[in-house]
C-alpha cells in the first residue's frame, strides 16, 4: 500500500493527498518529521547510514520520517524514534520549522521539516536504515562539519 502524505504550501498549510512517490517526483511540498537526541552531558547522536540509504555512509540526523495524511506531528516523532532507534520513552523540544529542498537519487525532495530535540541517555537499537551511530559534542560536531561536510548528510 502506497504511503500517503499531505501535499501543504510554505505556511503549513495542508492542501491535498498524495502519494509519497509522487511527492517525490513532482517535488511537491509536504512534511517530514526530524529530530536530533542529546544525552544529559550534551552530546549529539548522529547515525551513519547503510550502503542502501540515500546519505550511505554519512552522518545524519537519528530521526527522520515522513508525516502521513492524518497523522500528527508529535504521533510521526514518537513512530519514527521507535522505528530508527527503538526507544519509545522520552522527552522532547519543539524547535522550529524549515523548508528543505535537493535532488537525490534521481528524485526531488521538498521537505517541510518539523524539527525537534529529543532528551535521552539510552543506547540506540538501529534499524536497517543505520550501520552505526556516535556521540559528539556540540563544539566536535561543528568542527568536523566545517572541516569534513562530505562526512554529513
Amino acid at each position: 500500500m502506497e504511503e500517503l502524505v499531505d501535499i501543504v504550501d510554505e505556511n503549513d498549510k495542508a492542501l491535498y493527498a498524495a502519494t509519497k512517490e509522487k511527492a517525490h517526483k513532482k517535488g511537491l511540498l509536504h512534511r517530514t518529521v526530524i529530530s536530533e537526541v542529546i544525552n544529559s552531558k550534551g552530546k549529539w547522536m548522529l547515525v551513519k547510514q547503510s550502503k542502501d540509504r540515500q546519505d550511505a555512509g554519512q552522518y545524519v540526523s537519528p530521526i527522520g520520517g515522513h508525516i502521513g495524511t492524518g497523522e500528527s506531528e508529535i504521533d510521526a516523532l514518537k513512530r519514527e524514534t521507535f522505528e530508527e532507534v527503538g526507544l519509545k520513552n522520552f522527552t522532547y523540544k519543539f524547535i522550529g520549522k524549515a523548508m528543505f529542498k535537493r535532488h537525490v537519487l534521481k528524485r526531488i525532495e521538498n521537505h517541510f521539516f518539523i524539527v525537534y530535540e529529543i532528551f535521552l541517555d539510552e543506547n540506540p537499537k538501529l534499524n536497517h536504515e543505520s550501520e552505526s551511530y556516535k556521540m559528539f559534542t556540540k563544539e566536535e560536531l561543528k568542527r568536523k562539519i566545517k572541516n569534513n561536510p562530505k562526512e554529513f548528510g
